[in-house]
């Protein structure tokens, strides 16, 4: 039987480095603010949003909402971005994707100044995860993976990962977070030729494809580490991620249950760097 990863021990232990340097940064004057910006009555926007300020009522962070009807105009979303950009008290920025359709996403996003944007929404975000410089920050849950693979001693020199999915929200920066941590990457997509084959060489495998299931036992070898990121709902209703659960825990090493996995570490991450761009602020 594989060892379960669980996120709320990832969690409790980031909570507890979050609390102290929020609390340190109190002490200077500095209060980590989120400000959040929420389009809509979407909800699992508003259910996300609850868990993030509550997350932040907990760990010493404030925060404030901007909350637009679905019919707001592109003008006056991104006059609230900069109004954003330019409040000092504010460190770090969540915006709710995906915008209603008669906005412009990508020119929003990137209005955005990278220094607060706390989910990697913008390009400078995203080349910073791609060069390693520190411009914004990488993906929640990309980050919340090797939160994971950190708080386990899972040691990634030298070893093969797959990360199947491509997407730039988590496949993509994961193979470059996982690089960073000297490991040798291969990314899977849906083109990928014999997948199964190509993941079982791995030793550490991040499934972020957004298919439940899509990774079941014929994928898998003892000996490996699975990250599963996704978030499916079954036939029977439940929650499942995109890894078969149950055909692969009884092979694998190590696996990551959903729920109670990556999605339960994404939060403290965002607010761990809402704390980290004001201490940030605090050394220009």
């Amino acid at each position: 039987m594989a060892k379960q990863l669980l996120g709320k021990e990832v969690t409790a232990a980031l909570n507890e480095k979050i609390k102290v340097r929020a609390a340190g940064l109190q002490e200077k004057g500095i209060t980590p603010t989120l400000g959040i910006i929420r389009v809509g009555e979407n909800g699992s926007d508003i259910s996300y949003e609850k868990g993030a300020t509550k997350r932040c009522e907990t760990l010493g962070v404030s925060y404030v909402k901007f909350l637009l009807p679905e019919d707001v105009s592109e003008t006056e979303l991104l006059e609230v971005v900069d109004k954003v950009n330019k409040d000092d008290t504010i460190h770090g920025v969540l915006l709710f994707r995906p915008l209603p359709k008669h906005l412009n996403q990508t020119l929003i996003e990137n209005a955005l100044d990278p220094a607060k944007d706390v989910d990697c929404m913008t390009d400078g975000s995203m080349a910073g995860v791609f060069t390693g410089k520190q411009i914004g920050f990488p993906p929640c849950t990309a980050q919340a993976c090797m939160e994971i693979l950190d708080h386990y001693g899972i040691d990634c020199t030298g070893k093969k990962a797959v990360v199947v999915g491509r997407s730039l929200v988590v496949g993509k920066p994961a193979a470059m977070m996982l690089i960073k941590k000297n490991a040798t990457v291969t990314i899977c997509h849906t083109r990928t030729e014999n997948m199964p084959s190509v993941v079982r060489e791995a030793d550490i495998i991040i499934v972020a494809a957004g298919r439940a299931g899509v990774v079941d036992d014929t994928y898998l070898r003892a000996g490996q580490t699975v990250i599963d990121v996704g978030i499916n709902v079954n036939e029977e209703g439940k929650l499942c991620g995109d890894v078969d659960f149950a055909r692969a825990e009884p092979i694998v090493d190590a696996i990551t249950p959903v729920p109670g996995g990556v999605g339960s570490v994404t939060t403290s991450v965002l607010v761990g760097h809402v704390v980290e761009a004001a201490a940030r602020k605090t050394t220009i």
